[in-house]
């Protein structure tokens, strides 16, 4: 069944071994990593269920690295057109979704908002969720509020409670998006926060059911184990969808043999497939949605990519992790884990070159190589 070591292993039994590199390669490929995706921004964002946004910049720049003829404004004016928006969904951290995801998978993923609560019982101490949730609702439906203004109004009718653990109550209980400006390219914003039914212009819909978002995860991210779609959700328990799903599903092992599921028809490029470098954002889904990450991050480079709580963009050299990157002010500036070939150079130096024309037409930057990370 393999052409190379390194790829799919033949094993006894119904099920093959996927290498490292074929893993990678079959990832890579679901995450439009091996060649730039013709989809519009919009549809890419759901294609990928949503990108990691703690940040506003990182995905206008996971998405350059992914679309052909990509530019922020095809990002930022279905923003501006609420068409996409910010919110917390996937392990309670900030997501750009579609309209449609945040209206459906907001709902799906609130038993861990309910876990995350927990956390905060001692804060919240004599509060009623339900009413709280209600008030909150009122408030920012009424007119979108800062943070400090909701934080503010809760206090007035808390005085008691811990006045973090009621901003946290609002937004585990409520679907509250971050408005524009906040998020648009090249504009600035405070925090300012409604809920996903008044900005969106209609009401939450039911939730998809894990089956479904099994498939969409798998279409992203597979093959997979259930425990790396569990990391990726921030949810337990979803070992019976993908039983329930066993018979549409195909099945493989990794080196460690840990069961892998994916799509019958879903890409997996021969693991000798080109990949061609990339510059990725900081907390870019490719790098967070997986237990084991080994497919893209070499076990010796686990954790490379943080500096105390400080994250770095992430280079991808033949589709693994193989440095770090930075915009200085006059320079992209490569930090590469180990040295590099003349042949690798010039074709990080190539791609470097066409993410500053897509990202920063307007602004000259020199490329440069830094010392070697170890």
């Amino acid at each position: 069944m393999t052409k190379t070591k390194r790829g799919v292993i033949p094993v006894r039994g119904p099920a093959a071994v996927l290498g490292t590199r074929a893993l990678n390669r079959a990832t890579l490929a679901r995450q439009l990593l091996l060649r730039r995706s013709p989809l519009s921004a919009e549809a890419a964002v759901g294609h990928l269920v949503g990108l990691q946004a703690q940040n506003a910049k990182p995905p206008y720049y996971a998405l350059a690295a992914r679309l052909d003829g990509f530019t922020p404004e095809a990002l930022s004016r279905p923003m501006a057109d609420r068409a996409v928006a910010r919110i917390v969904t996937l392990r309670s951290t900030i997501h750009t979704h579609t309209a449609q995801d945040c209206l459906t998978l907001r709902p799906w993923v609130q038993p861990a908002r309910d876990r995350e609560l927990v956390s905060f019982r001692k804060g919240l101490s004599g509060v009623d969720l339900d009413r709280l949730a209600v008030f909150a609702r009122d408030l920012v439906e009424a007119e979108p509020r800062t943070m400090k203004q909701l934080r503010e109004a809760l206090l007035g009718q808390w005085p008691h409670a811990d006045p973090q653990a009621l901003t946290v109550a609002a937004r585990c209980r409520l679907p509250l998006v971050q408005i524009t400006p906040r998020g648009l390219w090249c504009r600035s914003g405070q925090v300012t926060l409604t809920t996903a039914e008044r900005w969106l212009g209609r009401p939450a819909e039911p939730s998809p059911g894990p089956d479904a978002v099994v498939l969409r995860y798998l279409a992203a991210f597979g093959p997979a184990s259930v425990k790396d779609m569990q990391t990726w959700a921030g949810l337990t328990r979803l070992r019976e969808a993908f039983d329930r799903l066993r018979p549409r599903l195909v099945t493989f092992r990794d080196t460690h043999g840990t069961e892998l599921f994916d799509l019958p028809d879903a890409p997996r490029p021969d693991p000798d497939t080109p990949a061609p470098p990339r510059f990725l954002p900081e907390f870019d889904n490719l790098l967070l949605s997986h237990a084991d990450r080994t497919r893209v991050v070499p076990h010796a480079l686990r954790g490379s990519t943080w500096r105390g709580n400080i994250p770095h963009r992430a280079l991808l050299v033949d589709g693994f992790l193989a440095g770090v990157w930075r915009l200085d002010e006059h320079a992209l500036v490569v930090e590469p884990f180990g040295p590099l070939t003349t042949a690798r150079r010039d074709e990080i130096t190539a791609e470097g070159e066409r993410t500053l024309r897509v990202m920063h037409p307007d602004t000259s930057y020199d490329i440069r190589f830094g010392a070697v990370r170890r």
